[in-house]
């Protein structure tokens, strides 16, 4: 199962030209979903604004090396989950990053150069294609259900849902049906095509609510990281005071929160 291409299967099916108008379909909707985003929230105005005001309260200035080595490290951090203080958060969103990137990827080359059983894919892509979607699968769940702050610290039911669920949620929907309808077609079960269009409606529901989801948040994560070390290395720290060296401890000591 695991070397076998489910989109290869699909093509007798679904041409291969409806598969790959849909991907773009849900490229066009990411990149449209984005700047709406950035249009109506005002984050990019937002985003120049605060770079402004940091600028004009530094008390040294940033050289251009420095710039560049900042923006490596804002990337090394971007890349390894670095924010996270808590390993258990830092794997959990490590799964799932890179699962979600190797199963997007793979999708997409999958379909536009090897969708039919003419075209035989290498091993490795469906290989990756199933990796991904389990990778997310592993980690998304975990957080959901033992890492989310309003269940790990709160002690709220784990099925409670909130509009800020939709990203993860849709996300893990996507790649659970996927997973589901690739066995089910592969081994030859009926309800295969059942679970092809919850999987199609879920991945729609992903790549479609890019407005009104957290999805948009790693396209500024990276940009607000990079004004963070900017803005600290400038010395206006974001108009915040300097951390004190050692909190003082009053009572029994304190616990290590669970929700970072």
């Amino acid at each position: 199962m695991l070397s076998a291409n489910p989109f290869a299967e699909l093509s007798t099916l679904v041409p291969p030209m409806v598969m790959q108008g849909y991907v773009v379909i849900m490229i066009i909707l990411v990149a449209g979903g984005t700047v709406y985003d950035v249009i109506h929230k005002q984050s990019a105005k937002y985003f120049f604004d605060n770079w402004r005001s940091a600028a004009s309260r530094s008390t040294r200035k940033v050289g251009g090396g420095e710039t560049l080595s900042l923006a490596a490290q804002a990337a090394v951090e971007g890349l390894t989950s670095g924010e996270f203080c808590s390993v258990r958060r830092r794997i959990s969103h490590l799964l799932t990053m890179y699962g979600f990137l190797a199963y997007v990827i793979s999708t997409a080359i999958i379909v536009f150069w090897y969708p039919t059983p003419a075209t035989p894919a290498p091993s490795i892509l469906p290989q990756l294609w199933y990796a991904g979607a389990l990778m997310v699968c592993i980690g998304g769940y975990w957080f959901w259900f033992f890492i989310r702050v309003d269940v790990a610290a709160e002690g709220n039911s784990p099925f409670r849902i909130v509009r800020a669920d939709l990203f993860i949620l849709s996300l893990l929907a996507s790649t659970t049906l996927a997973l589901v309808w690739a066995y089910m077609q592969t081994a030859g079960y009926s309800g295969a095509d059942a679970f092809l269009g919850l999987y199609l409606m879920a991945t729609t529901v992903l790549f479609g609510t890019v407005p009104w989801s957290k999805f948009s948040h790693m396209f500024f994560k990276p940009a607000a990281a990079f004004e963070k070390r900017v803005a600290e290395a400038n010395g206006s720290r974001r108009n915040l005071p300097y951390p004190v060296p050692k909190p003082q401890v009053l009572g029994s000591a304190r616990r290590h929160p669970r929700h970072y």
